[in-house]
C-alpha cells in the first residue's frame, strides 16, 4: 500500500474511532449507524478529495497566482511564495497568521453566501449539502469545482498582499480538524464561546433543510460574521432535525462529480 493511501486509511480509522466514542455521549436513539445513508459516497470522497481535488486546486492556484505575482513583482520563486514579500512579510509571523485567518474568513463568508445565491455556483455547492445523515465524514463531500473557486478566492488575495503562507502552517492541522469536527453528529456549541468559534451545532444548522435555517450560519470559523451580517441562527431550545439540499442530488461519487455539468431541469 502506497504511503499516502496508508495515511488516509489510518487517518480514517483513527477519526472513525474518535467520533464514534464522542457520539456515544448522545442517547442511543439519537446515534447514527456507522453504515448510515451516504456512507459509501462519503468514503469515496475521503480518498478522492485529498488526492484528486487538492491536485486540481493546486494546479488551478498555480496557473492563476504565478502570472499575477510575476506581473506585480517581476519574479516568482519558492522563497517568495512561502515567506511573502513587501511590508506584509516583515510583520511578526503571529501577526501575519491572525491577518491571514481574518482575510480568509471575511472572503470565505461572502463566497459561501455566493455559493448559495448564484445558481451555477450552487450546483457545485449543493453536492456538499446533499448529505441527509450528517456526520464528520460528510466534511469530505466537496465537489472539486467548489474547492477550486473557494481556494482561489481566498488564497490569491493573501499571496498578492505579500503575506507568508508559512505563517498559518502551524495551525493548519487544527483548522482542518475543526472543519471536520463541525460536521460531527454531536450537540456541542461551546457554551459562552458559541459566538466566538464555530461549533458542531452552529454548522449543523447550516446543513439543515428546515425553512428557518436555510441560508444561515455561513462562517467557517467565526460566527461573529453571521451576527454582523444578519445570518446567525442558533435557537436556544431547538436542534436541527433533518438535513439535505432542496435540489435533488444523486448518490454516488461519480454521479455527484458529473451533477453540476448536467443540464438543469
Amino acid at each position: 500500500m502506497h504511503p499516502p493511501i496508508r495515511s488516509l486509511v489510518v487517518g480514517f480509522l483513527v477519526l472513525l474511532a474518535l467520533f464514534r466514542m464522542l457520539e456515544r455521549l448522545r442517547p442511543k436513539t439519537q446515534r447514527l449507524r456507522i453504515l448510515r445513508r451516504g456512507f459509501a459516497t462519503d468514503l469515496g470522497y475521503w480518498f478522492f478529495t485529498p488526492v484528486a481535488t487538492r491536485t486540481v486546486t493546486a494546479l488551478a492556484t498555480f496557473l492563476v497566482v504565478i502570472p499575477v505575482l510575476w506581473a506585480m513583482y517581476g519574479k516568482v520563486d519558492r522563497n517568495l511564495i512561502l515567506h511573502g514579500y513587501g511590508p506584509a512579510s516583515r510583520l511578526p509571523m503571529w501577526v501575519q497568521g491572525i491577518a491571514i485567518v481574518a482575510i480568509v474568513e471575511v472572503i470565505g463568508y461572502w463566497m459561501h453566501r455566493a455559493f448559495h445565491r448564484v445558481p451555477w455556483l450552487w450546483r457545485f455547492h449543493a453536492v456538499h449539502h446533499s448529505s441527509v445523515d450528517l456526520d464528520w465524514l460528510s466534511a469530505t463531500r466537496v465537489h472539486p469545482g467548489n474547492d477550486v473557486v473557494m481556494k482561489l478566492a481566498t488564497t490569491v488575495p493573501v499571496l498578492v498582499l505579500g503575506f507568508a503562507p508559512a505563517a498559518v502552517a502551524g495551525i493548519m492541522p487544527l483548522l482542518t480538524l475543526l472543519a471536520v469536527g463541525v460536521h460531527a453528529h454531536v450537540d456541542w456549541d461551546w457554551g459562552p464561546l458559541r459566538a466566538a468559534i464555530a461549533s458542531p451545532r452552529f454548522h449543523r444548522w447550516h446543513h439543515s433543510d428546515e425553512a428557518a435555517a436555510r441560508d444561515r450560519n455561513f462562517a467557517g470559523l467565526l460566527p461573529v460574521m453571521d451576527i454582523l451580517f444578519g445570518t446567525y441562527h442558533m435557537p436556544k431550545d431547538a436542534r436541527p432535525a433533518s438535513f439535505g439540499a432542496d435540489t435533488p442530488i444523486p448518490e454516488g461519487l461519480l454521479r455527484q462529480l458529473a451533477f453540476p455539468f448536467r443540464r438543469a431541469r
